[in-house]
């Protein structure tokens, strides 16, 4: 990415906390590269039109994630109508879950000062009587990239001694899409783009769908063992250093 001066870069790529700048947690792991998201660029019309879809997609995500995060702390925001189902699905699989958070800990900005990285966490949740990291994603999948930026967060909460208690992580997946009524295939509209996923019980014949009414979908993971993850963190945090190296000597983050 090209950044026109250190101020710009300093903005983009991390915090300052307590008078010192730190660089991103998600910064940090874009580093690494990602074969399912450079495929779909590569099967765009052009470059333009996958960024459109791209930002698109990140403004619906966003949408999801920040109403879920109003109803875990008892607000009652208006429900967009078209993330209603998503809203739905989370509402109740909350409710059977018994899942609880602490309000103070919902989008918390948290540092690593012996590691020297920052980000801002969803949530500190306590489910299944098992308190840890809650991390939501409105993504089609979870991928195991998110490993990396959840132990990255366990690494810096688990050295307050006010949260000794906490012992592991979640990634929380909420999404929604239509299921054809024929075939059981399935249809998710994101970013203006319809992604149909093949069918697992025969095939409509000419994609001739019969599609139900978007209905929401939620997945809960837990990832308890988080040190392994944390070592790939750390190389991947020396890889961005090398890569913008230029730039961190040049705010003297690095010698």
């Amino acid at each position: 990415m090209y950044f026109t001066d250190a101020e710009q870069f300093k903005s983009l790529c991390g915090y300052v906390i307590d008078g010192f700048w730190y660089p991103r947690v998600t910064k940090i792991v874009d580093i690494k590269s990602k074969p399912a998201l450079m495929r779909f660029y590569g099967e765009a019309p052009s470059f333009a039109a996958a960024q459109a879809i791209t930002e698109q997609s990140a403004k619906e995500g966003t949408l999801i994630h920040e109403t879920v995060e109003k109803l875990l702390i008892g607000e009652k925001p208006d429900i967009d109508p078209s993330i209603a189902p998503a809203v739905k699905a989370f509402l109740e699989f909350a409710d059977k879950n018994n899942i609880q958070v602490d309000s103070t800990h919902i989008e918390k900005r948290i540092f690593n000062p012996e590691h020297r990285y920052a980000g801002t966490i969803d949530a500190l949740a306590l489910i299944g009587g098992k308190f840890g990291v809650l991390d939501i994603k409105t993504s089609q999948s979870i991928y195991r990239d998110y490993n990396l930026q959840t132990s990255a967060y366990m690494d810096a909460l688990t050295r307050d001694p006010l949260l000794a208690g906490l012992n592991t992580r979640w990634i929380l997946r909420i999404d929604q899409n239509k299921g054809c009524l024929r075939c059981g295939a399935t249809m998710r509209s994101k970013g203006g783009r319809d992604k149909i996923k093949n069918p697992t019980r025969g095939a409509c014949i000419e994609n001739n769908h019969e599609w139900s009414e978007p209905r929401g979908v939620v997945e809960l993971k837990e990832f308890p063992y988080w040190q392994a993850d944390f070592d790939a963190f750390l190389g991947a945090k020396k890889l961005w250093e090398w890569e913008n190296e230029y730039w961190l000597k040049k705010i003297s983050y690095l010698a």
